[in-house]
């Protein structure tokens, strides 16, 4: 579990590769296009039982300070999967090395899935975006009125 031990002057610094697994799945999820890491059906059914969902689909290995990162992810339909691929393993790299200062060696990735925006989940963007549209009318219509007094 231990994926880097650093003595300090008051004690040590342990970061585990589970930190390490979280650390990859956010940083997965940031890109577009990337529903979440996932290793396939057998994982999706197992996280129903297990609290551990943030991991799935991830496998970290620490040499000294080297890390090698496997990760699996579903890609949203009409995204360009190998761009989305290359995005997640900038981005994870990247968010490892900065967070922990260990060296990325690797980040293999595996597009275990397609998958297509549910009607629910574009309903609830649509309906966002309608919400942030009367805001900033709003505070046009405000901002007008006020412009209108301040002439008055």
């Amino acid at each position: 579990m231990n994926a880097k031990k650093e003595y300090l002057k008051n004690g040590q610094v342990h970061i585990s590769t589970d930190v390490l697994s979280i650390i990859t799945s956010i940083a997965a999820r940031e890109i577009e296009g990337v529903q979440d890491a996932s290793s396939g059906l057998v994982d999706e059914i197992s996280s129903l039982f297990n609290k551990k969902n943030n991991t799935k689909g991830i496998k970290i290995e620490v040499k000294e300070n080297n890390v090698y990162i496997d990760i699996s992810i579903n890609v949203e339909y009409g995204y360009n999967v190998h761009k989305v691929a290359e995005s997640v393993q900038s981005r994870v790299a990247e968010k490892i090395e900065n967070m922990t200062e260990l060296n990325v060696t690797s980040v293999n990735v595996n597009v275990a899935n397609v998958f297509i925006k549910e009607e629910e989940e574009l309903e609830t963007e649509e309906k966002e975006e309608v919400v942030e549209e009367n805001k900033e009318e709003k505070a046009e219509e405000k901002n007008s009125e006020e412009a209108e007094e301040k002439e008055e």
